[in-house]
């Protein structure tokens, strides 16, 4: 069965093959390094690193391209502030976002090209564009992409077509390159060299300047993925302008249609509102650590909803991640102790965990698919010898779709020596077959937090969860 995944352009579910029936190519938008990314960026990074698990564990063939974006008006703007060489403030922060996808288990991009080394390809595209009169030079030596000439403009993200009329666009211009969601502007492709910049320019047929923020994605696509590709991926906010102002520059640019498949993934909000640093709710890895929370448990909670709804971050629910990874783990060691050791399978269904599977299939949905990780692990439990061992190999297969390790060994809770007094005492009463005072005492230990399970030779003191 073909995974189906909601397409944003076509509004609907559509099965995902190959444009050349071999290896599924797909781009996404990727950082902006000028500190370091957040759990709202990484929630977008890490769904789509599931997504190309999900797709490498049905046996389809991947290449998958993301960028660095290292130079805009923030990269510039923040390495002069802090009085670094554009090239140096950059790497560091590039290297700093690699270790972070490298805590969370991000796979690597196949190919992860930088802005600043595609400067070249993005002066011949501005170049096209302007030979085929959809960019224009300005006064100040910017070159700006016209709108109007594209008719297609605005159908990504639906805008009202009153809006695109023409008289909406002549004399309007946007030369940042990030601006208001609403603003309907030519937006800028190369921009005119100026004070502010620094040293941060390069020569191109229209003067001395540096490529807008929207070419970049433009440029690199065409060079790794070509004029037609099978998807496109980033988070929600980049639909409009960025997206739609790629589709626009590359389909003139280049005359293809660009990406088959649109895959948007929706805001993260914390506690209930969104995330800045005015309201000390901006978490990075870093923050997070700093509270005692590992990278594999931020990256369960940021699949614990789906893609296409907003997920709400909370410490809580990161508390409730380690208890439900350690759970799984659990449910794991038990159901590995009942396979034989000698046993090695590479599952080719999904047994009890097919339900999971199919979750994954099913638009990307992640949190069911966790759900029937739970479910399967009940049913697994039912099984023995090999059988077990073929539940425990598609177990396994669903950990690395979803791109989670569980931990090791379940905690041991550190037992204060008053409570394992009262157990002991209670151990040789329940010996004793003395049933009255072991009740008495079972519920003493209930009442002070400490949960005790007996067995054939001896207990296991547990907290109250």
């Amino acid at each position: 069965m073909a995974m189906r995944l909601y397409d944003t352009l076509a509004r609907e579910l559509k099965e995902l093959r190959p444009l050349d029936g071999s290896t599924y190519r797909f781009y996404c938008c990727g950082p902006t390094v000028y500190g370091p990314a957040h759990i709202g960026n990484f929630r977008t990074f890490v769904l789509q690193d599931v997504f190309r698990r999900t797709l490498e564990t049905g046996g389809m063939r991947t290449l998958h391209v993301r960028n660095i974006t290292d130079v805009d008006d923030k990269t510039i703007r923040d390495s002069q502030a802090a009085g670094k060489s554009l090239a140096d403030f950059t790497a560091c922060w590039t290297d700093r976002f690699h270790a972070d996808c490298g805590l969370l288990g991000l796979l690597p991009p196949h190919i992860e090209p930088s802005a600043v080394e595609h400067i070249p390809q993005q002066i011949a595209m501005i170049g096209k564009l302007v030979e085929k009169g959809h960019a224009y030079a300005s006064e100040d030596g910017s070159v700006y992409f016209n709108i109007a000439s594209f008719p297609g403009y605005g159908k990504l993200s639906h805008l009202d077509k009153r809006e695109l009329e023409l008289g909406k666009t002549q004399n309007v211009r946007a030369n940042a390159d990030e601006y208001e969601k609403d603003s309907l502007s030519d937006f800028v492709l190369w921009k005119g060299r100026r004070p502010e910049d620094g040293e941060n320019y390069w020569s191109s047929p229209w003067g001395e300047g540096r490529p807008g923020w929207h070419l970049e994605c433009s440029a690199m696509i065409k060079e790794y993925l070509g004029d037609d590709f099978d998807l496109h991926s980033g988070g929600v906010d980049l639909m409009f302008p960025h997206h739609e102002n790629e589709i626009a520059q590359s389909q003139c640019a280049c005359g293809g249609h660009f990406a088959a498949h649109w895959f948007h993934t929706t805001h993260l909000l914390v506690d209930g509102g969104k995330m800045s640093k005015k309201l000390a709710n901006f978490y990075t890895l870093e923050d997070l650590a700093a509270k005692g929370f590992s990278a594999m448990e931020v990256r369960y909670v940021l699949i614990g909803a789906h893609y296409r709804k907003p997920l709400n971050f909370t410490l809580d629910s990161l508390g409730a991640a380690r208890e439900a990874m350690a759970k799984l783990a659990k449910g794991a060691r038990a159901l590995a102790a009942k396979a034989p050791a000698e046993a090695r399978f590479d599952a080719v269904g999904f047994g009890p965990f097919q339900a999971a599977w199919d979750s994954l299939q099913d638009d990307l949905n992640t949190p069911g698919c966790l759900g029937g990780l739970f479910t399967g692990l009940r049913e697994a439990a039912k099984l023995e010898g090999e059988d077990a061992a073929r539940a425990m190999a598609a177990f396994n297969r669903l950990l690395r779709a979803l791109g989670l390790t569980l931990p090791e060994e379940e905690p041991e809770a550190e037992v204060p020596a008053e409570i394992r007094a009262i157990a002991e005492e209670r151990w040789a009463a329940r010996n004793a077959k003395d049933w009255a005072k072991a009740d008495a005492m079972r519920a003493e230990l209930s009442a002070k937090g400490w949960n005790m399970k007996d067995g054939k030779e001896g207990y296991e003191l547990t907290p109250v969860a």
